[in-house]
């Protein structure tokens, strides 16, 4: 008990030498929680919530430690009694989220982090965020960002192993490069995309063509699938075990789903009177790659029938 009082007697000494602009009657200073918690004082300097420390003028409510976990006297006087301090591994998604908007409101959309996937499924901050111990300091993310995505992204995980990819497990992209893990913009919240959290390129694009340019348009004959509902119509944009990423093995047997009542479309009847032959003959190879002629699938300005 001797050595406690000690300690905290050292502790209050030394909160009481920081400067007024340090502390209140509630507030001890984040110097006094970094002469305990020594593995996190290390390297504390090269995380982004030491500015708070470093900028020397913001109230004890916004500052370091504190502006985190709340008052640290109660906690110190009970001799590090944790039910006197406000720990995130304690509280509900909900909570935590609340406290981390309390600060980054404006970086995340305060109702666009709050109405993302992630938030209404209960996930919360530090479920991905470590911001003592993070693998990667500016986003501070627990795990490398991959394999933080795969936790819960099991199905995602063996679609990157597929022989046709996008080619995330080698690193030459990222999961947030197509994916905002913090919601998708408001105006987007009656598309899939949303539920996906899927980012927009420039212009408010579908994501896939900030890389895909080519694909982007707009052109005076629009694709509709493409337009209205995205390149995941037909692709598997993860990973698929046909080329392209397409959704089918055969390019005919895909635009099939849609295009399945168009006049001469088929083969030769033979058990009607006078039998007719169909233009596009799908029992022929010649019919059954679509994209031979149509070569322009994803927008054309210059045919309606997307052909060269």
């Amino acid at each position: 008990m001797r050595g406690c009082l000690a300690v905290f007697g050292l502790l209050l000494a030394h909160a009481l030498a920081l400067p007024c602009h340090a502390q209140t009657p509630e507030f001890i200073g984040s110097g006094v929680c970094l002469d305990c918690h020594t593995d996190i004082a290390q390297g504390f300097n090269r995380n982004p919530h030491f500015e708070s420390m470093a900028a020397g003028n913001l109230p004890p409510a916004e500052t370091g430690c504190e502006g985190c976990h709340g008052p640290g006297v109660a906690h110190v006087a009970g001799g590090g009694d944790v039910t006197k301090i406000i720990r995130f591994a304690g509280l509900a998604p909900s909570a935590v989220l609340d406290r981390c908007l309390s600060c980054h409101a404006d970086d995340l959309g305060k109702m666009r982090v709050r109405r993302s996937s992630h938030s209404t499924g209960e996930i919360s901050c530090v479920s991905c965020h470590s911001i003592h111990q993070s693998k990667e300091i500016g986003p501070l993310l627990a795990k490398r960002e991959a394999d933080l995505c795969y936790t819960c992204h099991i199905e995602v995980r063996a679609q990157f192993n597929l022989p046709f990819k996008h080619r995330v497990n080698e690193g030459s992209m990222k999961c947030s490069d197509c994916h905002n893990p913090h919601g998708a913009p408001e105006a987007t919240w009656a598309s899939a995309g949303s539920r996906n959290m899927v980012r927009h390129a420039a212009g408010n694009d579908i994501a896939c063509v900030g890389c895909h340019t080519d694909k982007r348009g707009p052109f005076v004959y629009e694709h509709a699938p493409v337009r209205v509902e995205g390149c995941a119509t037909c692709h598997n944009p993860h990973g698929s075990t046909n080329p392209r990423l397409l959704s089918r093995p055969a390019a005919f047997t895909m635009c099939l789903e849609c295009h399945n009542g168009v006049a001469g479309f088929g083969t030769m009847a033979t058990d009607i009177p006078n039998p007719t032959v169909g233009f596009h003959n799908i029992a022929s190879p010649q019919f059954q790659n679509c994209v031979v002629c149509h070569s322009r699938i994803h927008g054309s300005n210059s045919d309606r029938l997307f052909r060269r």
